[in-house]
C-alpha cells in the first residue's frame, strides 16, 4: 500500500490535457483531473491521497472569501507531502515558483516525485527565460522543487488516462514515456504506469525529457510502444514557434 500525495492547483488549466483539448487552458471542471485520475485508478491500492493547492489564480469569488481560503490553503501546502511514499506534482508551469520552499520535505526519504507539467508560453504561462534558453521543462521544475523528478503523464489527455488503460500485453496498449535520472525509482514509476494499464517506455534522463515536451512527435499522441520509441527518436530539441513565448510577463 503506497501513500501518494498529489500537489495540484484548483485551476490547473489541464496539466496533462493538450491545449487543443476541451477544457484545457481554462478553469474547467476537469482542471485537476489528471492526478485525480491516477488516484481513482488506484482505489484500493493507495492508503491515502492528500490534495493541496498551489497559489490559485483567476477565481471569480468575493475577495474576502478568496483571501480566507487562500490563507487556509497556504498554511496546509508546506505539510502536503508528510509521510508520502510517492508524490505527483501537477500544476501550471508558471505556478511552480509559488510553491513554498521545502514543500516536499516531509516525504519519505527517496520517495519518487513525478511531475506532469507542460510549458504553455503563449496559451497560459508567459515567458520562462530559462526554458526558452534551452533548459528542459522538467529540469526547471526539478531545480525549483530541490529534489529529483520524473517526467511522466504530461502528454496524455486525462480522460484517456482514466478510460483507456488495458491489461499488460493487450494489442493497442498506449505507451507512456518516462524520463528521470534515478534508475531504482524509475522502476517504481514504470510499475505504477503498468498498473494503470499503460506500457512504460524509458525516455532517458531529465536532460533527455525535451523529447516528450509539447510540440514533439510523441506529445498528445496515443501511440503504442513501437511508435512511441520512434517518435522519441525523431524529436528535435528546438522549440517550434507555437511553443515559444511571444511576449514577456
Amino acid at each position: 500500500m503506497t501513500r501518494c500525495v498529489l500537489v495540484v492547483d484548483e485551476c490547473s488549466g489541464g496539466a496533462i490535457a493538450t491545449p487543443h483539448d476541451e477544457g484545457a487552458g481554462s478553469c474547467a471542471s476537469e482542471s485537476s483531473e489528471p492526478v485525480r485520475s491516477v488516484a481513482r485508478s488506484h482505489v484500493g491500492s493507495l492508503r491515502s491521497v492528500t490534495t493541496c493547492a498551489s497559489r490559485t489564480r483567476g477565481h471569480r469569488t468575493p475577495l474576502q472569501n478568496w483571501k480566507r481560503r487562500r490563507a487556509r490553503r497556504q498554511s496546509a501546502v508546506p505539510r502536503a507531502a508528510e509521510g508520502a511514499e510517492l508524490v505527483i506534482v501537477s500544476i501550471p508551469q508558471k505556478n511552480v515558483v509559488d510553491l513554498p520552499a521545502g514543500i516536499l520535505s516531509g516525504a519519505v526519504a527517496g520517495a519518487p516525485v513525478i511531475e506532469t507539467n507542460n510549458y504553455y508560453p503563449q496559451q497560459r504561462d508567459g515567458l520562462i527565460s530559462a526554458i526558452e534558453d534551452g533548459q528542459t521543462e522538467s529540469g526547471w521544475v526539478q531545480e525549483h522543487l530541490g529534489v529529483p523528478v520524473f517526467k511522466a503523464f504530461n502528454g496524455i489527455w486525462w480522460k484517456h488516462l482514466l478510460e483507456k488503460g488495458l491489461p499488460e500485453g493487450a494489442e493497442g496498449r498506449i505507451a507512456l514515456p518516462i524520463a528521470g535520472d534515478d534508475d531504482a525509482n524509475k522502476q517504481v514509476v514504470f510499475d505504477l504506469i503498468n498498473q494503470l494499464g499503460f506500457d512504460p517506455v524509458d525516455a532517458g534522463t531529465i536532460d533527455d525529457s525535451w523529447r516528450q515536451q509539447p510540440g514533439t512527435p510523441v506529445y498528445g499522441k496515443d501511440f503504442d510502444r513501437e511508435a512511441t520509441l520512434k517518435a522519441l527518436a525523431e524529436a528535435s530539441p528546438d522549440r517550434t514557434d507555437e511553443w515559444r513565448a511571444t511576449t514577456t510577463v
